[in-house]
């Protein structure tokens, strides 16, 4: 499933191709476990509306959507975003700028149409993602449960912790605790920062707690730099392939020598997930 660096590179993508652009056509398939609001009920919120911007919230990628007369050339300062859509990628989804002349890829379920020419199509297999379209005239702004990690202070992340008997492991694939971390960063940045996965969260030592932090943070970051990690479906808004996954120190490495101690890196199975750690550089 797509993380945080992979959401944000998509997001990133689509924002720079299509932000100011204006939809003309909305189609959607008629797979309905995919819609949280009725397909029909997105389309009509989605057409005439001018994406306002792209951003990701957690694992979602919101798009930014402002009403505008037909026909008026209003500046990007003067549209005020007045509904939302909503994309989860779920574990294939994948959201691409194209045009109309490109070949459709089987298991495309949204195609908008824009006034430029091009075309945002959302593409998912396995058919777990979800779309959302919201009217913000009647209803609130999507938010994610938990905080942001590349935005966490120092007091604000040691509270998350302070008191919970869940593996660390556990506690940072929580979404209500912090939103958009997966196996993949989680596995990383417990690396980086020398703690196993086993670890009481609750017993953390605030020094610990600090150094998991500041990992997490040059993780993700880095992570973002290098296009997300491609290790299964995962391509961005054009369909490229990110290349963090050369840089993973115990992801999927299981049995390979640790890069830093030449230790061969161990799996286990913790909170249903497989796990991966280096048994002498973390402790």
């Amino acid at each position: 499933m797509p993380e945080l660096p992979e959401v944000e590179t998509i997001a990133r993508g689509v924002n720079a191709r299509v932000r100011g652009d204006r939809i003309v056509h909305a189609w959607f398939a008629n797979h309905q476990r995919l819609f949280k609001s009725h397909a029909v009920r997105q389309a009509k919120g989605l057409e005439g509306r001018v994406l306002v911007s792209v951003h990701r919230t957690g694992k979602h990628i919101v798009c930014e959507l402002a009403s505008a007369p037909k026909g008026r050339h209003s500046s990007k300062a003067e549209l005020q975003p007045d509904a939302q859509w909503i994309v989860h990628l779920g574990m294939t989804g994948r959201l691409l700028v194209t045009t109309p002349d490109a070949p459709v890829a089987p298991h495309t379920h949204a195609r908008l149409e824009l006034e430029s020419g091009k075309e945002l199509r959302f593409v998912d297999p396995r058919r777990f993602g979800k779309l959302d379209f919201r009217d913000l005239k009647g209803g609130e702004a999507f938010n994610a449960a938990g905080a942001e990690p590349l935005m966490i202070a120092q007091e604000e992340f040691a509270a998350l912790f302070r008191g919970r008997k869940l593996a660390i492991k556990a506690a940072l694939l929580n979404q209500s605790l912090l939103s958009g971390i997966g196996n993949i960063y989680a596995d990383e940045s417990l690396f980086h920062a020398g703690i196993r996965p086993r670890r009481g969260a609750g017993r953390l030592t605030r020094a610990e707690l600090e150094r998991l932090r500041l990992a997490l943070q040059s993780v993700l970051e880095q992570a973002i730099r290098l296009g997300g990690s491609s290790v299964s479906d995962y391509v961005d808004a054009e369909g490229m392939r990110g290349f963090f996954q050369l840089e993973h120190c115990v992801y999927l490495r299981t049995g390979q020598p640790c890069r830093h101690c030449g230790t061969p890196i161990q799996r286990i199975t913790l909170a249903g997930r497989g796990t991966h750690f280096c048994p002498k550089c973390q402790r």
